[in-house]
């Protein structure tokens, strides 16, 4: 059985695009879990904050219930869900699952299979990371389900893996003349630009192009947070900046809230603007919450 392949191959809702990273999550939530504890089970009344936490951070806007990937992620094989009457998960609802003890944890054949190569550990977990979440999230997602991934991947993820065009990073910021769409920064070290990355507009694990209609050349701050759904797009190519960001300090007023309805900095002429069916994914799956009224300067 290749379990990266069943991995890669997790039954999720989706339609035009739709984010639900509800089961890679949990999934990943799990391989941290036996990394600690090869054979421990995850009560769900324990897990279930961690989880809705997990879910509000690095999944849509629309809130979901944990209960869902708890009850659901069965159905592929990898994971086990127990309840005091027995094997099996009771349903998705929140009030069963605490009542009956349920408890869930990886499928003894997986358990057996990560403690007999350790490699395949890292190399699931990167699956998951790469098709369901930007790489900017990467690391800091690892740090929050506590997953250590120190073992080196030795094997190709997938088959049906896209490959990436390795232009992408040079003709995004050739476009935006090497700066931050958003604030303007420009550094270099010598002829260097330092702290300047290409940003996917529409992830490129939900099939956005490498393309500069796809594409933002933005600071490593301003990525960051434009992937984590504090910053976005409007109409107009103006900067949206959530209402749920909350920062007191000058730097953060500076940096981010002073942003609302500013419109970008770039591309050249000549260069494509931001495809507004990019646009319109990210504010849909990615940004959180109402934006803020545009700041008066």
């Amino acid at each position: 059985m290749d379990w990266v392949e069943r991995t890669a191959r997790l039954r999720q809702w989706t339609r035009s695009g739709t984010r639900a990273p509800h089961k890679p999550l949990l999934f990943l939530y799990a391989l941290s879990r036996f990394q600690q504890d090869a054979d421990d089970e995850v009560r769900y009344s324990a897990v279930e904050e961690d989880l809705r936490g997990l879910l509000a951070e690095y999944g849509p806007g629309n809130r979901t219930t944990p209960a869902y990937p708890f009850h659901h992620l069965v159905s592929d094989g990898v994971w086990e869900v127990r309840t005091e009457r027995g094997p099996g998960s009771p349903g998705t609802g929140v009030r069963e699952l605490r009542a009956t003890g349920a408890t869930g944890r990886l499928t003894p054949e997986l358990r057996a299979a990560l403690r007999r190569e350790p490699s395949l550990l890292p190399r699931i977990a990167r699956v998951l990371l790469d098709l369901n979440f930007p790489p900017s999230l990467h690391g800091e997602l690892c740090e929050a389900v506590g997953l250590e991934l120190e073992v080196a991947e030795t094997a190709p993820l997938s088959a049906a893996r896209r490959q990436r065009d390795r232009r992408m990073r040079e003709m995004v910021l050739t476009a935006y003349e090497y700066r931050c769409a958003f604030c303007g920064y420009d550094g270099r070290i010598g002829a260097v630009p330092v702290g300047l990355e290409a940003a996917h507009v529409r992830w490129w694990a939900f099939d956005g192009p490498d393309e500069v209609e796809n594409g933002l050349c933005l600071c490593s701050l301003h990525h960051k947070l434009f992937d984590k759904g504090v910053l976005g797009l409007g109409p107009g190519h103006r900067i949206l900046v959530s209402q749920s960001f909350v920062g007191h300090s000058t730097a953060a007023r500076e940096h981010v809230v002073t942003l609302s309805g500013r419109p970008l900095i770039g591309p050249q002429p000549g260069a494509g603007p931001v495809a507004d069916a990019h646009r319109s994914w990210h504010t849909t799956q990615v940004f959180h919450g109402s934006p803020r009224p545009a700041t008066t300067v």
